[in-house]
């Protein structure tokens, strides 16, 4: 399992963490002395961050991009929810900002739009990123291809 964890070249540092955390307390919690009483090991969620699950632009005609971008986030109401998603380029440059006005919670995962996003003609590539109020830009993005017009 292990070997098959380190050897995905998709995964980001971030799951690879959250991935030996996991496993260091699951190994934490099979090793010292069980009395055989009715103890619980409980793990708390690994991945507390807002991920971007799937991203499309679209060109809207004028020259500029509309975008429709899905989150996944562990929303508990207003002391922790996705407040913001963002566009960037290659170089981390911003090029457009939506920012989520409310929690969430029992909407998961959730989808946003943001439209009239200029895109310079020389950027090819875009990276999606979302942002949760308590832990930032943790999460997974999406990395797309800007569409030929």
């Amino acid at each position: 399992m292990i070997s098959s964890l380190m050897g995905t070249s998709a995964m980001t540092d971030s799951r690879l963490r959250k991935a030996g955390l996991i496993l260091l307390a699951l190994l934490a919690a099979g090793c010292g002395g069980r009395d055989g009483g009715n103890e619980t090991t409980r793990l708390e969620p690994a991945d507390m961050c807002a991920d971007v699950i799937e991203a499309v632009v679209t060109p809207d005609g004028s020259g500029t991009y509309r975008f429709d971008v899905t989150v996944s986030s562990q929303d508990t109401g207003w002391d922790k929810y996705a407040d913001a998603w963002e566009v960037r380029d290659s170089s981390g440059n911003v090029l457009g900002v939506r920012v989520l006005t409310h929690p969430h919670v029992d909407e998961q995962p959730f989808t946003r739009s943001l439209s009239q996003v200029m895109i310079p003609t020389r950027v090819r590539e875009l990276v999606v990123a979302a942002r949760d109020s308590v832990d930032g830009f943790c999460g997974e993005e999406l990395t797309l291809a800007v569409p030929l017009t």
